[in-house]
This record gives C-alpha cells, sequence and structure tokens, in this order.
C-alpha cells in the first residue's frame, strides 16, 4: 500500500494529528435540521430511521466525509484508484480477482447442483423427494408474498425519511429502495437454492445407502452443503465489490445501507418463521411415535412430510438467510468503522482493500480445504463398512481453519506489508483469533451434543431411572454448561485481539480495540463456505432417513433383483437403515456447532456497530464518557431492560411452536390411519399439516418482528444511553441464551439418537423418555435459540439511526415530544408482546376431553 499515483497522498497515519481522537471531521456542509412535524409525519421518520441502518453521529454528519444528513446512506467511500501495492498491483486489481473468485464460486455450486441432479436414484425416492420439495416450494412462495408486503411498508417509510424527511435526491432515494429489494432477494434466492440442493441430495443419499459403503452417503450431503456454502458466500460477496468497484463513491452509502436492510429483513423472517414452522412439524410428528407406537418416519403418519419439509425450511432456510445477513451485515459494519474511526482517506481505502482481499482468500482456502479433505476421507474409508461420520466433518472444519489462518497471514502481508511496523501481523493475528474460534467452539459444542460426549450419554443413563424428568434435567445441565465454556472462549479470544489491539493501532484510528472485536467476527465468517457446509449436512441427513422410509422400497415388486441390476450388488437393507440412522447423528452435532458461531458472531459484530452510536454521543470520545458507566442510571436500566426482551422473545418463539404444535398433532390424530392395508397418508392430509405449519410460523413470526420494531424504536427514543445499555444486554443475554437453548436441545436431540441407533431400545420407555426430551429441545435448538442471532442484528442495525433521531429531535427543543413518542413506541411494543402469548393460545377448556376434537385444527385468536 505504500505507493500512491501521482495526484494522491500516501496512506499514512493521521495527517491532522491534532483531531487524533476528537472523532468524525464537522461535515463542512451540513444538511438542515428536520423542521417540527406533525406527530404522524414524526412516527414515520422515526420508524423510518430504524430502516436506515447505522448512524455516524448525532449532528448528523456522516462522520467518513459524506455531506447530507442520513447516517450511513450520506456515508462515502475514499477513492480506490490510489492504493498500490509495493509489487506495482493496484488495489483494484486484487479486487477485480476477488470478483473473479466469486464467479468460480458460483460456478463451483452451480456445477455441483447439476452433479447431484444426475447421480442415480430410485423412482420410489425420488417421489417423495419431489413431494417434499413441492410443499418446501409452496412454503417459500407464501413467505415471499409475505417478504413483499413487509418489504413495501418498509419501502414506504424509506421513501418518506430519506426523500420528504432528510432531502435526499429522487436517484439517491430510488437506489436505498433498490438494494433494500436486491438484499431481500438475495437472501430469498439463496434460501430457494438450498432448497433444492437439499431435495436433490436427500433421495440420492438414501438410495446410495443400499450400497451399503459409508463413504457414499457421507460425499453426497458433504457436496451438497458445500455448494450451498460457495454459493452463499460468493453471491454475497460479489454483490458488495461490485458496489465498491463499479457504482459512484458517494451513493455507495446508500447501496450498502439498503443492502443490509434487505438482507436483515429477509433473514428475521426467514429464520424466525422457519424455526417456528419446523418445530411444529417435528414435535407433531415425534409425539405420534408414542401416542401410536409407530416409526418416526412411518408413511402413514401425514406429519412426516411436514417434519420434513420442516427440515428444510428450519434447518436450509433460516441458516442460509441467516448466513447471507450475516456475513453482509459484518462486512457492512467494518466499513462504517474504517470511514468513521480512521481519518486518512488513503489508509481507509487500503484497508477496504484489504478486508475484502482477504475475504476472496479465505474463499479459496475454504474450496481447497474441502478438495483435500474429500480426497483423503475417500482414500481412508473406501472399502470401510463402518465409519465415524463425524470425523470427516471434523477434519474438514480444522483443515479449512488453518489454511485460513496461512492465508490470512500472506495476503495481510501482501497487501499491508509496507504499511509500517507490524501493523499487519497485528491485524492478521487479530482475525486469526476469530478463525480459531470458528475451529474451537465447534469442538466444544461437540462435547455436549455428540453421540459420543459423556453429556449426552449422562442423559440417556439418567433417563432410564428418572424417565422424561431426568432426562429434561440432564439436558439442562448440558446446556448450562456449555454455556460457560463457549462464553469463556469467546471472551477469551476476544481479550486476545484485544490485547494485540493495544499495540500501535491507536496511531491509525480511534478506538482500536472495537475495530479488533469487529476483525474478529470477520475471522468468524472466514469459514463461511465450510460452515455453512457442515450445517447443511444435518438436513439432508435427516431428510434421507426419511425418504427411505416413505418410499416404501423395501416393498417394491421383484426390488432386489431391480436393485442387484443397477447397483451391481445386493441391496444392503439393515445396514442401509442403521447407517442413515449415524449419519443423522453425526448430523444433529454440527448442526448445532454451527449456531454458536453465528450468534457470536452477532454478538462480536453488533460491539463494532454500537461504535457508531457511541462515537457520535461522545464527540468523537472526548465528553460525556461518564454516561458509559452503571452510575449513570439510564445506562443500568438498559441493560436490566435487555434482559426482559431476550427472555420474552425466547417464550414468545416456543409459544407459537407449543400452540401450532398442538393443532399439528389434533389434526394428526384425527386424520391418521392404521387399519391393515393402509400404506400411506394421503398428499392431501400431508398438505394439510403442511398449511397448518405455515400459518402459526407467519402469525408468529410477524407479531415477534413487530414487538421487536416498536420496542426497538421505544428504547432509542428513551435516552440514548439507555438505548446503548439495552443493546449491549440484548447481546450478552442473547448470546448465553442462545447458547444454553441450542446445545440443552443438542443433547436431547442426540441422546434420543443414542437410543435408537446404539442401544435398538426404539419403542421401550427409554425411547419414550427420550422423545418428550427431544421435544422440548426441539424450539430450544431451532427456534429461540437460532432467531437471536438476527434478532441482535435487525435491533442493533436499526436501532442506530433511530437514536440519532432522538437526539436530532431534542436538540431542537422537542424532548418533550420524544418521550411521548417512546411511550407510544413502548404502548404498541407491548400489545403485540401481549398477543405473542395471548393471542396464540390454545383454544381450549382445560377441562376438554382429550379426545375431543370437534375444535378447529387452523386459526388462532383474533
Amino acid at each position: 500500500m505504500a505507493h500512491s499515483t501521482p495526484g494522491h497522498r500516501q496512506a499514512r497515519p493521521h495527517p491532522h494529528p491534532e483531531t487524533r481522537g476528537a472523532g468524525p471531521r464537522p461535515d463542512p456542509h451540513p444538511h438542515p435540521r428536520p423542521r417540527a412535524r406533525t406527530l404522524p409525519a414524526l412516527f414515520l421518520s422515526a420508524t423510518a430511521a430504524l430502516l436506515a441502518g447505522c448512524g455516524a453521529g448525532t449532528d448528523g454528519t456522516s462522520g467518513g466525509g459524506g455531506t447530507v444528513h442520513g447516517g450511513e446512506a450520506s456515508l462515502e467511500l475514499p477513492d480506490l484508484a490510489p492504493v498500490t501495492l509495493a509489487s506495482g498491483i493496484s488495489g483494484r486489481a486484487l479486487l477485480v480477482v476477488g470478483l473473479g473468485v466469486c464467479v468460480l464460486g458460483l460456478v463451483f455450486g452451480l456445477v455441483t447442483y447439476l452433479q447431484l441432479k444426475r447421480l442415480p436414484v430410485h423412482r420410489s425416492m425420488l417421489q417423495v423427494s419431489e413431494l417434499i420439495y413441492s410443499t418446501c416450494k409452496a412454503y417459500l412462495v407464501k413467505q415471499g408474498r409475505f417478504l413483499m408486503v413487509l418489504w413495501v411498508f418498509i419501502t414506504a417509510v424509506i421513501l418518506i425519511y430519506y426523500k420528504f424527511l432528510v432531502g435526499f435526491t429522487w436517484s439517491r432515494t430510488l437506489t436505498v429502495i433498490a438494494f433494500s429489494l436486491l438484499g431481500m432477494g438475495g437472501s430469498y434466492v439463496v434460501a430457494w437454492f438450498g432448497i433444492r440442493v437439499n431435495t436433490f441430495a436427500n433421495s440420492r443419499t438414501a438410495y446410495a445407502s443400499l450400497r451399503g459403503r459409508p463413504i457414499d452417503i457421507h460425499r453426497i450431503p458433504m457436496k451438497s452443503g458445500m455448494s450451498i456454502g460457495m454459493v452463499l458466500i460468493s453471491l454475497e460477496l460479489l454483490m458488495m465489490l461490485v458496489i465498491l468497484l463499479f457504482l459512484p463513491a458517494d451513493v455507495a452509502g446508500a447501496c450498502f445501507i439498503g443492502f443490509a436492510i434487505g438482507e436483515s429483513l429477509g433473514a428475521s423472517a426467514l429464520r424466525i418463521a422457519g424455526g417456528i414452522f419446523t418445530k411444529i412439524a417435528d414435535i407433531g410428528s415425534d409425539l405420534m411415535k408414542i401416542v401410536f407406537k409407530i416409526d418416526e418416519d412411518d408413511p402413514r403418519n401425514p406429519g412426516v412430510i411436514a417434519d420434513c419439509t420442516g427440515d428444510n425450511a428450519g434447518d436450509s432456510v433460516g441458516p442460509s438467510a441467516d448466513g447471507f445477513e450475516t456475513y453482509g451485515v459484518t462486512g457492512v459494519a467494518l466499513i462504517t468503522f474504517v470511514l468513521l474511526a480512521v481519518h486518512d482517506p488513503a489508509l481507509q481505502a487500503t484497508l477496504l482493500v484489504w478486508i475484502f482481499v482477504v475475504r476472496a482468500a479465505m474463499i479459496i482456502a475454504s474450496a481447497l480445504a474441502y478438495a483435500v479433505n474429500a480426497r483423503w476421507a475417500l482414500s481412508r474409508w473406501r472399502s470401510a463398512k463402518r465409519m465415524n461420520f463425524e470425523a470427516p466433518l471434523t477434519s474438514l472444519v480444522w483443515l479449512t481453519s488453518v489454511l485460513c489462518i496461512v492465508i490470512t497471514y500472506a495476503t495481510t502481508w501482501f497487501v499491508l506489508g509496507d504499511l509500517g511496523g507490524d501493523v499487519w501481523l497485528r491485524l492478521a493475528t487479530i482475525i486469526t483469533c476469530g478463525t480459531l474460534a470458528g475451529a474451537l467452539i465447534p469442538e466444544l459444542v461437540k462435547v455436549f451434543t455428540s453421540t459420543k460426549s459423556r453429556h449426552v450419554r449422562e442423559t440417556v443413563k439418567s433417563s432410564r431411572q428418572g424417565g422424561a424428568s431426568l432426562n429434561i434435567l440432564s439436558g439442562v445441565v448440558a446446556g448450562n454448561f456449555s454455556a460457560f465454556w463457549l462464553g469463556i472462549t469467546i471472551v477469551g479470544l476476544m481479550g486476545v485481539a484485544y490485547l494485540i489491539s493495544l499495540g500501535g493501532l491507536g496511531d491509525l484510528m480511534l478506538a482500536p480495540a472495537v475495530f479488533a472485536f469487529g476483525l474478529v467476527a470477520f475471522g468468524f465468517l472466514g469459514m463461511g463456505p465450510v460452515t455453512i457446509a457442515v450445517d447443511s449436512y444435518g438436513p439432508v441427513t435427516d431428510n434421507a432417513q426419511s425418504v427411505y422410509e416413505l418410499s416404501r422400497i423395501e416393498h417394491e415388486e421383484d426390488i432386489d433383483a431391480e436393485l442387484t441390476r443397477d447397483l451391481g450388488t445386493a441391496p444392503q437393507w439393515e445396514t442401509a437403515k442403521l447407517m442413515l440412522e449415524e449419519n443423522d447423528g453425526a448430523g444433529n452435532t454440527f448442526k448445532a456447532t454451527a449456531k454458536p458461531v453465528l450468534i457470536g458472531t452477532a454478538v462480536v459484530g453488533a460491539t463494532t456497530m454500537i461504535f457508531s452510536i457511541i462515537i457520535g454521543l461522545t464527540g468523537g470520545l472526548t465528553s460525556d464518557i461518564e454516561n458509559l458507566s452503571i452510575m449513570h442510571a439510564p445506562f443500568l436500566l438498559g441493560l436490566i431492560t435487555g434482559g426482559a426482551i431476550i427472555y420474552w422473545f425466547s417464550g414468545a418463539s416456543v409459544q407459537a411452536v407449543t400452540t401450532g404444535a398442538y393443532r399439528a398433532v389434533e389434526f394428526i390424530k384425527r386424520t391418521i390411519r392404521l387399519e391393515p392395508g393402509q400404506e400411506r397418508a394421503s398428499d392431501a392430509d400431508s398438505r394439510k399439516v403442511v398449511e397448518i405449519c405455515t400459518q402459526y410460523a407467519q402469525q408468529g413470526m410477524l407479531q415477534i418482528f413487530l414487538a421487536v420494531f416498536f420496542a426497538t424504536l421505544s428504547f432509542a427514543f428513551v435516552e440514548p444511553y439507555f438505548f446503548i445499555g439495552y443493546l449491549i444486554s440484548i447481546a450478552i443475554f442473547g448470546l448465553y441464551q442462545a447458547i444454553y437453548m441450542a446445545n440443552a436441545g443438542g443433547a436431547w436431540d442426540n441422546a434420543k439418537k443414542v437410543v435408537e441407533v446404539d442401544l435398538h431400545a426404539k419403542g421401550t420407555a427409554l425411547h419414550d423418555a427420550t422423545i418428550v426430551g427431544d421435544t422440548v429441545g426441539d424450539p430450544f435448538k431451532d427456534t429461540s435459540s437460532v432467531a437471536l442471532n438476527p434478532i441482535i442484528k435487525f435491533t442493533t442495525l436499526f436501532g442506530l439511526l433511530a437514536v440519532e433521531l432522538a437526539v436530532s429531535l431534542t436538540g431542537q427543543g422537542m424532548g418533550t415530544l420524544v418521550h411521548v413518542l417512546a411511550v407510544a413506541f413502548f404502548l404498541t411494543a407491548a400489545f403485540f408482546i401481549h398477543r405473542s402469548f395471548y393471542g396464540m393460545r390454545i383454544q381450549t377448556s382445560i377441562s376438554e376431553d382429550e379426545d375431543d376434537t370437534t375444535s378447529e385444527p387452523m386459526g388462532v385468536t383474533s
């Protein structure tokens, strides 16, 4: 970076030392403040402020050289043209190479998609997987319509805020709107791609199991997962690089904030609704095993297809949209920090080039690690009759981590080596702390959720004598212990990053510790393709087991002769079923490992975004620092309030599952047919269960979404430092609540798997006890815990400009109105919080006979 082209400054530490620590430079052309307006207009402006994303300062300036009011939408990127490395390579050329890497990543996903489609599969299994896909498609179509309704509302308030209150031009306003649609569309498209790939892979995996070779049923879900991971990360990075390289620098802020708004909207809706949907279906299906003493995937159970749909809606759609948003919002947070905290435009440009070049390099590392690991797994287990399905997944994570670390150091030295001193080494080491977390966290999660872990086996042993009661208590213990160890690990790695940041980074930027935390989140996501891949492994293994049972392939006429001809060997019926169950256990474990990585990223990344509020409120960390203390009552009250919201959210999301599952069970019990000769449930009954799940998922999500939306507005208007305390609180409470719930649920889930696979005890009292534990763990691990991630980012991202607007209005002498609005927003939030329970409760009398099915299986109170 040390060289600049003629006519441009060479990057160096702050050119104006007297401004160091003074915060963003004053805007030489500040935009006029919004005039006093009517209550409805102020309501709309406050709502729009939430949607505007990361604000920079309370004075309306961007802090990064922007010249109009409007927070992050006013930020201007520095000129990237002067960035030239010592080798003579320009920074823009490196970013163009990064574009090429993204295109190759998309090609990898497309090629894998076509390879999966062409894999052999039996017609009976293909029929089931296509039925699952058709129900998934119907669900996604309804979710798409629902998202468009939300987007139209958000578009309206964006228009009112930016065009009529801020005074943006039509072109700039429409840019924010267009990129919000692009961000939401990106989340939606990636989710759809994930479902299509998974429903190709599930039937092919089930068919491959008949050969009796475990390596075959490992490679297919691994390939499908890697396809999703590469497409997700490559598409996200491609979109951001296009903004950096090809769009005018003065509209980049509008593009990024619009993109972040759309991503956050898509992820929040798809993650929350998907989590509710999948657990309604899962519980409704699982309970039939106890009620009717039938197998988990008995084709006569109309809830099984809904369960398979839910595996994709919750465990594929949700994580895909969540990962897409997490990767993008973390990038936007880092861009914002660089523009706010680094004063030298040349240094800003160099750091931005470095961040995105490292991101592209990590995609290469992930692809290389996958290729090497796949070759190693094939050579080791090519002829094996049994294998530990967790082993190649574990080796993939560690190999990717090592390669990412090596590439991080090499790329950072190449781009920043001429910056002076050991800055490049410190920055690379800070990212490495996050990359190590991406590998260490899965190892710690396995301690509490793996089928081979002592905690899971303790859960099984306690169930033998204590039934469901002790099963649940043992899972609670596992979840609590895991929260301690994972929390200490995250704090330790963040602490190391903080200590490293003390050595000279303060000469280049404000608050280097905050930048260090943002880079830790960046490192978490460096292994993005592999993190998504091992998470997506689980839905395929779960579906493959169901497809096998639902296909009834063993009862096909002359099937042994047909399969012997097609497979080249006699079908291994019993071996196939055992391997599919074992592989499902590995899938459960690695689904659990991705959850704390994503929630950890949300928390660490939120720290970077909160900095945007603090630097504006404190005049660049020069005044009012004492308000960031528990001695300042509003700040302390904000810390307490955040915990209340986290616990409400956990209860509200589980309530939606509870009521939906009640209606699903009610319908299934009324329609299931178990008489002799009945082979499978009708497609109409199966689709009806899907409709029940979809209805309650959308209603639950809408009420939660609106409650969070208005609560964020209210608390931002109460008092700025109250809101800072609130944001910190939801991040901390959310981190531990999510880890506890995710890993407790994982322990219960795999305790059931141990009973089924290792002990062969299906249909026993022990099995019933573990089923009950698993139904408790289902909404813990796949509804509440995973949805806390987008909720934290949603609140932090949309709350930043709400604080800016509140401070602006207060500065105009309208403090009383601001507090009146805070009360009004809180009452609105309280209404939806109230409805999240009382509007979703089960509508039967507690004295009603359990066999009474006269009530409608659909609908909630109005």
